[in-house]
């Protein structure tokens, strides 16, 4: 007769079932967000690009929101405009690092985040490596004009829009994989306890 070893607290026995993903994968959701966003942001700039190109601007909102279409070789405010390499190089790498953590991606919230930086990413790398002047040098069309702040486009507001939701849920203790921090915590205390 084999003896058993103690059974488990009931907050250990809990802590372990909250490290456990819940529901199903969520990478159908994180492609189908991050194709919407870049399909927006794609047909977007094809739009502005032939009819607003060389064009005066457009008023949106009088003179504080216009559309006009302005060639960005920088990152975001027209900052480092030689380093459009680089730029080209930091995308690629969040691709890479986006789709590590789809493996393990269970959380509907971290699903839409990431789709929408995934989106974004996608729609500014294409620029890179499709305009001109040439593959990994090509400059970002920027349309959405705001009064002293910037000119950007969709791609860009989905990754803004992508990494404040990150930064909620990462304050909430949300986890891709759809455990919580906190519940994280307390079961490895209670797995110390013991």
């Amino acid at each position: 007769m084999q003896t058993e070893g103690p059974a488990p607290s009931g907050d250990a026995e809990q802590a372990e079932r909250a490290e456990e993903p819940k529901g199903p994968r969520r990478v159908g959701v994180l492609l189908a967000v991050a194709l919407l966003a870049f399909l927006i942001d794609f047909g977007s700039k094809l739009l502005v690009v032939a009819r607003l190109e060389n064009h005066a601007a457009i008023e949106v909102i009088g003179d504080v929101v216009t559309f006009q279409v302005i060639r960005n070789s920088g990152a975001a405010f027209g900052m480092g405009q030689a380093l459009t390499v680089v730029f080209t190089m930091i995308a690629s790498a969040v691709i890479v690092v986006i789709w590590r953590i789809a493996r393990r991606l269970y959380s509907l919230p971290w699903a839409i985040a990431l789709g929408l930086l995934l989106g974004g990413a996608l729609g500014n790398l294409t620029d890179r490596l499709f305009r001109s002047p040439g593959v990994f040098r090509g400059h970002v069309v920027d349309f959405i004009s705001v009064q002293h702040f910037a000119v950007f486009n969709l791609a860009d507001s989905a990754i803004v829009c992508g990494g404040i939701l990150v930064v909620l849920l990462s304050f909430r203790g949300s986890n891709p994989d759809g455990t919580v921090h906190q519940q994280t915590e307390k079961g490895e205390k209670a797995g110390k306890a013991e």
